[in-house]
């Protein structure tokens, strides 16, 4: 056991496996990152549209902070948690606690109250940073009237203005440097990061991972998409504290030797301007960024010579909203399977764009391998499909201070159990096949979303789609289909999307009940569709339909949002 208190709960004799073969570096993460120093101190390391930073500037100011954090009483195992916003700050955090033996647990704004004291209650943080305000949030109040409950809490620090009890983060950089020999011996498998997952559980959950299996893993990851990482300048539309931007730090600066560039918050507009001046070659989001970049006008206008491939992720990307954006980015698709519990696995700019359509690229075993189980976690005969388990170098540590989603989720060899149902085909390649609580049940039939989705986005003028369960007393749950609309395309009715849907092959038995327009999705803290926050408005929704709604239509819903 680490100092942290933390499990691994893949084996030893696994783990060191990658040692020996040369797949885990076997260096703490800030080792790592001073070798990038090393070899190429003026090159620009975090880059936004306010102002850059290079890699010899971070390194000097990650010194100062880990000395400050050092005084503070911040030893090897301490939790540092942070919540903020999009900048160089993420990577100095998570490199000065890298260099003491500290453990980072960023997450993104917008956590409210509940979600914010679970978190810092279940990683037992010994620090907490925040920017002052979010929207018309005090942050800092709200970090307050949970500190009596927060018996680990003892620094807290604030990116703005000072106020009682409070250190500011500006003033943590003015330490002198602390010096090489000052700092502990950090063992490479230790963890350094947690990454927090919402997954499919009632309330958000965080996950160890070691400094081999980031740098190892995520970082080979990176690697594997561009071969000569320095040339690596990723753009990151989603909050870097969300386990998709969680290769930032660890993956491009000290495994890479890259350029992070990073937007403060995501919007369409900065993010197009991002790709004119920034010069990006690599850009990271998930589905609804890159449908809102793309339907864009101006992103026509903006100079796209420098990008290689978008990466989207977070969630499955339909096939049309897949060949919108080639066509719109003018640039190589990587569709990114993958997980905070672990998994990894995605096409390849050599793949056809069939392959991309339909399948999710072959799995790579220097990161991640995959296997199919059926219902008893035994491997079934390929093309059959099962659940889909994951185990590689990428494998984080285990769950934190959670035995029960370790015991649901984990087994003894390490593997991780996804929940997710795929096959792999007779080419190798990984095709996904829905989720096992991803469904809607209505008069006790199972039926997809993900399904209905992609169809009703092959609609010319549809930006954004998304089926959400409205409660039913009489068949349990209905349908219905939230649309975002280009500006300016008609809005047809329920009875003229229905058509739409079955003209293009959905079954009856599938259709929603209901249609409602949004001028765009709601999107939760990690960028991705807020399905949770739609279905609550439904709730409070007055749905009446009538008696044989498929076939009669029943008026659709248009609030605008």
């Amino acid at each position: 056991m680490n100092q942290s208190g933390i499990l691994d709960l893949v084996p030893v004799d696994v783990r060191n496996q990658w040692i020996m073969n040369g797949t885990y570096p076997n260096k703490s993460l800030y080792q790592l990152f001073c070798e990038k120093v090393q070899i190429h101190p003026d090159k620009l390391a975090v880059v936004s549209l306010e102002q850059t930073i290079t890699y010899e500037q971070l390194q000097y100011r990650v010194a100062c902070l880990a000395a400050s954090f050092h005084s503070l009483g911040v030893v090897a195992g301490d939790v540092i948690a942070y919540q903020l916003s999009n900048s160089w700050h993420h990577c100095a955090i998570d490199l000065a606690a890298a260099a003491l033996g500290a453990i980072v647990a960023p997450f993104p704004p917008g956590r409210g109250r509940l979600d914010t004291q679970s978190l810092l209650s279940r990683c037992d943080a010994r620090v907490i940073i925040v920017d002052s305000k979010f929207v018309q949030m005090d942050v800092c109040e709200m970090i307050e009237s949970l500190r009596p409950g927060l018996l680990s809490l003892r620094i807290l620090v604030v990116n703005g203005e000072a106020r009682d009890g409070w250190h500011t983060l500006e003033s943590l950089y003015q330490s002198k440097p602390i010096a090489s020999n000052h700092l502990p011996d950090v063992d490479p498998g230790w963890p350094v990061r947690l990454l927090i997952s919402s997954g499919t559980e009632s309330n958000p959950k965080w996950i160890a991972y070691s400094h081999n299996a980031l740098a190892g893993g995520r970082g080979r990851f990176l690697q594997r998409i561009c071969p000569d990482g320095g040339s690596f300048r990723g753009l990151y539309l989603m909050p870097l504290g969300t386990a998709f931007g969680s290769t930032a730090t660890f993956g491009v600066l000290s495994w890479l030797g890259g350029a992070v560039l990073v937007l403060t918050q995501f919007d369409a507009g900065a993010a197009i301007r991002a790709i004119g001046e920034l010069h990006p070659t690599h850009i990271f989001g998930v589905p609804t960024m890159f449908q809102r970049i793309a339907a864009d006008p101006e992103l026509a206008r903006a100079n796209k010579s420098s990008l290689i491939a978008i990466i989207s992720g977070g969630a499955k990307i339909d096939e049309a909203s897949i060949r919108r954006c080639t066509e719109a980015f003018r640039c190589g698709f990587i569709s990114l399977y993958g997980s905070a519990d672990g998994v990894n696995c995605h096409t390849m700019l050599d793949d056809s764009l069939d392959t991309i359509l339909h399948k999710t690229g072959r799995p790579n075993p220097d990161v991640c391998s995959i296997k199919i189980v059926d219902d008893h976690k035994r491997e079934v005969a390929r093309g059959q499909i099962g659940e889909i388990a994951a185990r590689g170098p990428i494998t984080p540590m285990q769950y934190v201070n959670n035995p029960e989603l370790d015991a649901r989720y984990r087994d003894e060899d390490g593997w991780v159990y996804t929940g997710d149902l795929g096959f792999i085909d007779e080419d190798g390649y990984l095709i996904l096949a829905g989720r096992k609580k991803e469904i809607i049940i209505r008069g006790g039939v199972n039926i997809s979303p993900a399904q209905i989705e992609s169809i009703a986005v092959s609609h010319p003028a549809v930006v954004s789609a998304v089926c959400v369960p409205v409660a039913d007393h009489d068949l349990g749950q209905r349908i219905c289909l939230c649309l975002v609309m280009r500006d300016g395309a008609e809005r047809p009715s329920l009875a003229q999307f229905t058509r739409f849907l079955l003209d293009q092959g959905l079954e009856k038995n599938k259709l929603p009940e209901y249609l409602r327009y949004l001028r765009q999705l709601p999107l939760g803290p990690a960028g991705k569709v807020d399905k949770r926050r739609l279905t609550a408005e439904l709730e409070s929704a007055q749905f009446i339909p009538g008696p044989d709604v498929l076939n009669q239509a029943v008026s659709s819903i248009q609030r605008a949002h």
